[in-house]
């Protein structure tokens, strides 16, 4: 009896033995489940990258690759459309604002006008506009001239007139200003390309109105009318570009006043001869 109550002891001291054993264990796994593993940061939320499923999150550790990658599209908003959205964000009631400014010869404060927001509207509005209109009052007053000199000339409608109004007036409004803009960038003035285009495309709004008015079929009271105009859009384009440049550039300043009295003879010569 002495002997199973020492085996039974025996076994039972081996059974209490391992109490702590089992607790030991249970303390590490306690322990190992606690410890946070290594992980990188994460961005939330994930980069999409174009639409692409598979990249996921990206860490924190690779920001050279999205840098790069904003580095590489940049070109692809030059091309994009989205990006000139702005400059045709403008409402009626600033257009003819801007409008009635083109109109005052002596004003020189247009730069300050547009400066929250220069557009591209009225560049293309207004140079579509002349085309158009030089097209048709062209070939009308030439009409009205070959019927006041003899009321039996025959007149036949001028298609050319179509592409001489198209490539002088784009590019005159789209060339000059671009010019400039290199000219004053080359010199280390004061430039900027798309308030120039804005300014220019404005200053052609006389001509729109002086158009219907070289529809009188005299020639001398023609000439009148389109050296007046001439000198009120050059007048408004050289006193707001000295506002915007300074007088440090006088010479400038003097060629765009005779471009624009250049352009107005252009335009008399050619649609209203």
């Amino acid at each position: 009896m002495e002997e199973d109550s020492q085996n039974n002891s025996t076994n039972t001291s081996h059974l209490l033995g391992s109490v702590p054993a089992v607790i030991a264990d249970a303390k590490n796994v306690s322990a190992s489940n606690n410890q946070v593993p290594y992980a990188n940061m994460q961005t939330f939320p994930p980069n999409s990258g174009g639409g692409s499923r598979e990249q996921g999150y990206q860490t924190l550790g690779t920001p050279t690759e999205t840098f790069g990658e904003q580095a590489a599209n940049s070109w692809q908003g030059f091309f994009s459309v989205s990006s000139y959205t702005q400059y045709f964000n403008v409402d009626t009631d600033v257009v003819v604002n801007r409008l009635i400014s083109s109109l005052n010869p002596v004003g020189d404060d247009f730069f300050a006008k547009i400066d929250a927001n220069p557009d591209l509207y009225g560049l293309i509005w207004i140079s579509t506009t002349l085309v158009f209109v030089l097209t048709l009052l062209g070939n009308l007053a030439t009409y009205l001239m070959q019927k006041h000199i003899d009321d039996k000339t025959s007149w036949k409608f001028d298609v050319n007139f179509v592409n001489t109004a198209a490539w002088s007036i784009y590019g005159y409004v789209i060339v000059v200003p671009l010019a400039y803009y290199f000219f004053l960038q080359y010199m280390g003035s004061n430039a900027n390309l798309v308030r120039f285009w804005c300014m220019w495309g404005y200053s052609l709004t006389i001509f729109i109105l002086s158009s219907f008015l070289l529809l009188i079929p005299f020639e001398i009271l023609r000439w009148i009318i389109i050296i007046l105009t001439g000198v009120a859009s050059a007048s408004f384009v050289a006193l707001n570009l000295r506002s915007f440049i300074g007088n440090d550039l006088s010479v400038s300043i003097i060629a765009a006043f005779v471009l624009q009295i250049a352009l107005a003879v252009f335009i008399k010569v050619q649609f209203f001869e």
